[in-house]
């Protein structure tokens, strides 16, 4: 499939079937027990994703790709960096809009739309947090070279092959459909590793494993 109908599938399903979804499931809302282990480990992510990082962010330039309704984009902006956050979904960017508080409103710019087009560099640091798990892995190097254009270091998520999330998945489909997400597509991660590594450049950030959430953080150096 191509880059360009997978990010039409993409933007669909979170800009018009699942908006009301993923703001219940971003927020402190009650949800089901399906969907707490993804918020669940979402959580654990981010802050994997933040590790290492300064507290002050002040002065630098971040991209938050795939910014979805913003929580990681507040957290960056409230350490001070200047953060550009775009998403598909014209409904979650304004989600994520009314949601920031207003004293970093200053920080934060908001883009609805591609998130290899729309942005201009250059940036310090590129965040696609579950963003990129819908391509293959020539989508998702060329994705990491475009942001690496930008002269940043790009930190992204990818879904593990693995025996667990492949069971998991086909017993997902079970489940009612309000709780399915557009397919993902899995990668050995040490494969992807090869592909994205030019010069030792890609640095292993770990896993995150949380009943219905697992994802593999990977860090690609400009």
């Amino acid at each position: 499939m191509t880059y360009e109908a997978t990010r039409a599938r993409v933007e669909t399903y979170f800009d018009r079937t699942a908006t009301r979804t993923w703001e219940r499931l971003t927020s402190d809302a009650p949800v089901s027990k399906i969907r707490q282990t993804v918020r669940e480990g979402r959580d654990q992510m981010r802050d994997r994703l933040l590790e290492g990082l300064p507290a002050d962010l002040t002065g630098r330039r971040i991209l938050d790709a795939g910014c979805g309704t913003g929580q990681l984009t507040e957290i960056l902006a409230a350490r001070g960096a200047e953060v550009v956050a775009i998403d598909i979904s014209p409904a979650l960017i304004g989600i994520a809009r009314a949601r920031l508080p207003k004293a970093l409103q200053d920080q934060v710019d908001f883009h609805a739309g591609d998130m290899l087009h729309e942005p201009n560099g250059p940036f310090d640091h590129v965040f696609a947090m579950d963003s990129l798990i819908y391509y293959d892995a020539d989508h998702i190097r060329d994705a990491v070279d475009r942001f690496a254009d930008h002269g940043a270091t790009v930190r992204l998520t990818v879904a593990p092959r693995t025996p667990l999330l492949a069971a998991m998945w086909y017993a997902g489909k079970v489940f009612p459909k309000s709780d399915r997400s557009p397919t993902m597509v899995p990668h050995n991660t040490k494969t992807l590793t090869r592909k994205l590594d030019d010069a030792g450049r890609v640095r292993d950030l770990g896993r995150v494993n949380c009943g219905f959430y697992i994802s593999h953080a990977l860090e690609v150096a400009s």
